[in-house]
């Protein structure tokens, strides 16, 4: 297939790599991401029409700076550079004309405007846009041959530059997000106009892919199946079983971190799912244990992912299964360091498992809301596509800064349920991307009954997104959050409750 790709994508260490390819994929184009040192011998077994420079963490003048081969500019394809990607097109002709950025970095949304005479990039838009800037350097002028197109109002930043005669364009801020305001006209603009692909991808196409690429991968083995009871794993599950029939064995782990009712919602979707399901939960108390010995965020997953290992290790042994289906995601990749050349943010449970099983990812090109129209396809709407996400970890990851006892993890349940309860009683909780009820391991002085107590405090987190690389806070009304703080604190525990709306970055969507 990948002959017939008519996008390459240069992954030059971007947490937003795979949304370019995502987005890509959402117009109807399909496309590869290539390590920038493969990217030639790529190109000499296929022929693509365009090629995209990803954002990178890097400065294009460190010595670790990712190595794009300046022989890229001499094969005559249009290249759109993001970010990294288009401070490269202008280093690469022109060495002075990148600004080294120690302070005043730019991160969150920025006002561009375009040239009067506007660039075949940005057909169809208007003079202005508000765009998603992530940069630490900037191009401060123009190589010869090039021309600034669009510039930020503060500070008259350059946002936009190209060279048509050379085929290259190059943008500061990142059109794949969500938070640009485009509607995806740059991206389209690119692929259709300049590059003159035609639509090669269609979503009907996908589940069809999944089944004959997991067949593929599986061969004459069995394979198993965690089954949370999420979006990702649920809807793989029934995506697969019908496939692979008695070929896969579905389960699900009771760590004791779940939700309330979690278990038999859990065997509810299941049913309704066709997925024949075994509930594992002698394990309840160790996940307790190990993750209870410390405080620590990272060392908390890796408690979890070894424990969840010992788990899939005695499955797999009992049904001499050969493989094992993971729903990670392509997010769950990149925040992991595992999809390509981006930093690791935090470990995931289901990432990189070394169980003495081949590891089979059929969802890794795939974002939360891409899944959730598969949930749609399969009728599981209100069961599973319309749930907010859970964590592997579950309420393990939401206590935070103190040691997770049996007692805690009861708190935060009880908690979560009730301020699902109240955003469903305001018609809120399906505008939610995700809600996040936290305990914060920090006591302060209360007041109850004309005592004092010294108790804990509760945040409630409510943010909104699309592919949860990049968050925004969802902000509650002050009759809805007086109404949280009223039940939450009823609690002989709780003393404070607080909210946060912080977006992503800085922040990550949970607090561990």
């Amino acid at each position: 297939m990948e002959k017939d790709i008519q996008i390459l994508i240069l992954d030059l260490g971007s947490q937003y790599t795979q949304i370019i390819r995502r987005s890509l994929r959402y117009l109807g184009f399909h496309s590869a991401i290539v390590h920038p040192e493969k990217s030639l011998e790529w190109i000499g077994k296929n022929r693509p029409k365009g090629i995209i420079l990803s954002g990178g963490r890097a400065g294009v003048y460190d010595a670790d700076a990712p190595k794009v081969p300046k022989k890229l500019l001499d094969l005559n394809i249009p290249i759109l550079g993001i970010c990294f990607g288009m401070q490269w097109l202008a280093y690469v002709h022109d060495k002075n004309t990148i600004h080294r950025v120690k302070e005043g970095k730019s991160y969150g949304p920025v006002e561009v405007n375009f040239d009067k005479k506007k660039s075949k990039l940005f057909q169809g838009l208007g003079e202005k846009i508000q765009a998603w800037a992530s940069h630490g350097d900037s191009v401060r002028s123009v190589p010869e041959g090039f021309a600034v197109t669009a510039t930020s109002s503060l500070g008259n930043v350059i946002e936009a530059i190209e060279c048509e005669k050379k085929k290259l364009w190059g943008v500061e801020f990142h059109p794949e997000v969500q938070e640009t305001e485009d509607e995806n006209i740059i991206l389209n603009n690119f692929v259709s106009s300049i590059c003159g692909c035609g639509q090669d991808y269609s979503k009907g196409d996908a589940i069809k892919e999944i089944r004959e690429n997991t067949k593929r991968e599986l061969g004459d083995g069995t394979a198993i199946i965690g089954v949370s009871g999420g979006v990702d794993s649920t809807t793989l599950s029934a995506i697969l079983a019908p496939a692979l029939g008695s070929k896969l064995k579905s389960f699900m782990i009771d760590t004791g971190g779940m939700r309330k009712g979690e278990i038999e919602k859990v065997r509810e979707i299941a049913k309704n799912a066709g997925i024949n399901l075994e509930v594992i939960d002698k394990y309840k108390e160790k996940f307790i244990t190990e993750i209870g010995k410390t405080i620590d965020a990272e060392e908390k997953r890796s408690a979890f992912r070894r424990v969840y290992g010992e788990v899939f290790k005695e499955v797999a042994k009992s049904y001499k299964s050969t493989h094992m289906l993971q729903g990670t995601l392509a997010t769950d990749l990149i925040e992991s360091a595992s999809g390509g050349e981006s930093a690791l943010i935090k470990t995931h449970h289901n990432v990189d498992l070394d169980l003495g099983l081949k590891e089979i990812m059929p969802l890794s090109d795939y974002f939360k809301f891409e899944v959730r129209e598969f949930a749609h396809k399969f009728g599981l709407d209100e069961l599973v596509s319309k749930r907010q996400p859970f964590p592997g970890p579950g309420l393990y990851l939401r206590i935070v800064g103190v040691p997770v006892t049996e007692e805690l993890l009861e708190v935060v349940r009880e908690a979560d349920a009730e301020v699902a309860g109240i955003l469903k009683k305001h018609n809120l909780y399906d505008k939610i991307s995700q809600t996040i009820v936290a305990l914060l391991g920090v006591k302060s002085v209360g007041v109850k009954g004309d005592g004092r107590v010294y108790g804990y405090s509760l945040v409630v987190r409510t943010v909104e997104t699309n592919d949860f690389m990049t968050v925004k806070g969802f902000y509650l009304s002050k009759k809805v959050c007086e109404e949280i703080i009223s039940a939450l604190s009823r609690h002989s525990q709780i003393v404070r409750v607080f909210f946060d709306f912080t977006p992503k970055p800085p922040a990550t969507t949970e607090f561990e």
